[in-house]
């Protein structure tokens, strides 16, 4: 009889940290979004759904969310197809290539706050690397983090430089797993490259592309660190994300109600979109 509780008793631990550490807090956080008040007082009353009528008619939500879908897309799109690429052509066993592969890895173990520091000075408008380069080529500079124009596309770009190495390994690894006898068969079959990429690779590298596309969409809308560090949400709120909002709401404004809100329209869009990818795609998922 012990020993069949004995495993519910390993596993308490960490039962207690999720109860305690994930589960309690979305919970209060999903019942301070109903009240009114501030953060650096006790007092809070009643104010039903009025923290989310509020959220839908504020333009500063409405562009942090914005954003935040043009941040995701960006990094879905971009981020994994330069990944996929990068992968097909680094698989190999060469010294050069493996070499290759340590280097464009080696920025997913810089923490974003660096990055963001680095890139602060890389895309400085008037000293910055990037413009330096530019002009000395003959073309045109940019304002680069200093303009609305261009802000967002600055912060997705420095997203793709620090995801891509990640997920061009997770993609090797992917594409070592798959045997090699069914590359000879193709071969047997005279099916040229392009048709074996399509019709082999891609299908059977499915797995690993179904879980690139569902951390690469929960992380991005998770951005926080690099709007915090190089943009503060400007100019003009053009970099403004709704983490960062959330953070803005409550810690510089005080208002947790609000911040709640919108933290858990933030849990229910990720949970949705999770929910959409598994059910459209889990389908059309090959494992070997």
């Amino acid at each position: 009889m012990k020993k069949q509780y004995r495993p519910y008793l390993y596993i308490t631990p960490a039962i207690i940290g999720i109860l305690l550490f994930v589960i309690y807090p979305i919970l209060h956080t999903i019942y301070l979004s109903f009240q009114s008040g501030s953060l650096i007082s006790s007092e809070f009353t009643f104010a039903g759904l009025d923290n989310y009528k509020s959220l839908l008619s504020n333009e500063d939500f409405l562009g942090a969310l914005k954003n935040t879908a043009i941040y995701t897309v960006s990094m879905v799109g971009v981020s994994i197809g330069l990944s996929l690429v990068f992968a097909v052509w680094l698989n190999k066993q060469s010294f050069m290539h493996k070499l290759t592969q340590t280097v464009i890895f080696t920025p997913h173990l810089v923490s974003l706050v660096s990055i963001g520091v680095l890139f602060m000075w890389i895309m400085n408008p008037d000293y910055g690397f990037l413009n330096w380069v530019l002009d000395s080529i003959g073309l045109p500079t940019s304002k680069w983090l200093s303009s609305e124009k261009s802000a967002l596309f600055s912060i997705i770009l420095v997203g793709i430089w620090k995801t891509v190495g990640y997920n061009t390994l997770i993609f090797i690894a992917g594409l070592q797993s798959i045997p090699k006898y069914i590359y000879e068969a193709a071969n047997l079959d005279n099916s040229g490259k392009i048709r074996t990429f399509f019709k082999i690779t891609l299908p059977l590298l499915s797995p690993t592309l179904f879980f690139l596309l569902i951390t690469t969409t929960t992380s991005s809308f998770q951005v926080f660190d690099l709007v915090n560090v190089m943009t503060k949400g400007g100019p003009i709120n053009s970099t403004n994300m709704l983490v960062y909002y959330i953070y803005e709401a409550g810690f510089r404004y005080f208002d947790i109600g609000s911040a709640s809100a919108a933290s858990v329209f933030l849990i229910i869009l990720v949970g949705f979109l999770t929910f959409a990818h598994f059910k459209l795609l889990a389908k059309k998922v090959h494992y070997q």
